[in-house]
């Protein structure tokens, strides 16, 4: 038998056996704990944390096959007794036998453990840069996992914190290195207060009840920053429910001096509808589109960029085109007007804010830029951003 810690400060422990005399001497000597029958399945038994111990489970099982998990109380309540009962069933050894393998629920409950455990996760920044200057003042903030997530993706933690329902707690979390990295790289003076980041939240998050605009930008400012250096950019990965409750978070946060950018447009949920709707500083054109707008055959591509320029300027925002891997969609992309780019052709990301690389257009006519360091010279169109 083997006994796993699932969190830090549990207050309860669960035991599952199919061993109902086993069962029944526990609860004599832990006669105010909870027992649940589990049909065809075995048992569970429930009870706190400095009582249920394992000391006394193997005095008194013998042979007998059991699991022992703690209850997590960060789980939420409906959520919690069957995460640990899963933990339970798969610590006994009997999980794959009587058909109670991992679940996807455990899996992810197990994944996000291990993210929130790790202390190796580090930011990086990618230049969102003038199209017409080819100078950035402005980066957006990726998050790097751990070498400790082994092929785990930032894709699979979003997904596993959606399933678990803890969007928010994911949030804070990254929300939290991020700002405090910023602080770190930020360079003082004029130049540095005139730089801007973009930070991803899920709209899950900003949909919560839990979050409120003042309380992000006690946040920010807590670690030093303005909210005129911070663009919140919506990422999703489900459709959104609730557009009118988004667009009232994105007017407090605007009123507030943040930016607003949505994410990923012209795919997924990010509709001209919805965009529509919550009126952001910032339309960021989704890569698929952006892939191969330079070649001859992408007359789709084209107008719908067009469009997307177009509806920009009606609505007081600007655009960026995500994505740009060659000169001659970066040529395309100038020629419709798109205001700002980021890609591996601009810059890849580094550990600290950095100008974009060298370029030479199609035409073989050299652009002067910086490649590394800061700048004093600052685009007008970036600095007005919010």
């Amino acid at each position: 038998m083997r006994f796993v810690r699932t969190s830090q400060g549990a207050q309860e422990r669960l035991l599952w056996t199919r061993d109902g005399r086993l069962v029944g001497q526990l609860a004599q000597h832990l006669p105010h704990a909870r027992v649940i029958e589990l049909a065809d399945s075995g048992w569970c038994f429930i009870a706190g944390a400095t009582e249920l111990t394992e000391d006394l489970v193997q005095r008194l099982s013998g042979e007998t096959a059991w699991g022992l998990a703690e209850v997590d109380p960060a789980q939420p309540v409906a959520e919690r007794y069957v995460i640990a009962l899963g933990h339970a069933v798969q610590i006994s050894g009997l999980g794959d036998r009587i058909g109670m393998g991992e679940t996807p629920e455990i899996a992810g409950a197990k994944v996000l453990s291990l993210f929130f455990a790790c202390h190796e996760h580090h930011v990086e920044f990618q230049p969102i840069v003038d199209l017409e200057t080819l100078r950035a003042e402005e980066w957006e903030c990726l998050f790097r996992l751990s070498p400790g997530m082994g092929s785990r993706t930032i894709t699979d933690i979003v997904a596993a914190a959606l399933k678990a329902n803890r969007p928010v707690e994911f949030d804070s979390f990254i929300i939290d290195a991020t700002l405090a990295r910023i602080a770190e790289v930020v360079e003082p003076g004029p130049a540095g207060r005139r730089s801007r980041y973009g930070v991803n939240l899920l709209p899950t998050s900003l949909l919560s009840p839990s979050f409120v605009a003042e309380e992000f930008l006690a946040r920010v400012r807590a670690v030093g920053l303005s909210p005129q250096q911070i663009i919140v950019e919506c990422t999703e990965q489900q459709a959104i429910l609730d557009v009118p409750r988004l667009k009232k978070q994105v007017k407090a946060l605007r009123r507030l001096g943040f930016g607003f950018a949505v994410d990923d447009a012209g795919a997924g949920y990010a509709s001209f509808t919805v965009i529509a709707a919550l009126e952001p500083s910032i339309i960021k054109i989704d890569r698929e589109i952006v892939s191969g707008i330079g070649n001859k055959d992408a007359e789709a591509k084209k107008a719908l960029v067009e469009a997307f320029v177009s509806f920009s300027r009606r609505i007081g925002a600007q655009v960026v085109a995500e994505g740009i891997e060659t000169r001659r969609d970066l040529r395309a992309l100038q020629d419709r007007e798109v205001d700002f780019g980021q890609g591996y052709l601009l810059g890849r990301s580094a550990c600290v804010p950095m100008q974009p690389r060298h370029i030479r257009d199609i035409e073989d006519l050299t652009l002067v830029i910086s490649t590394a360091g800061w700048d004093s010279a600052v685009p007008t169109r970036i600095a007005s951003r919010q």
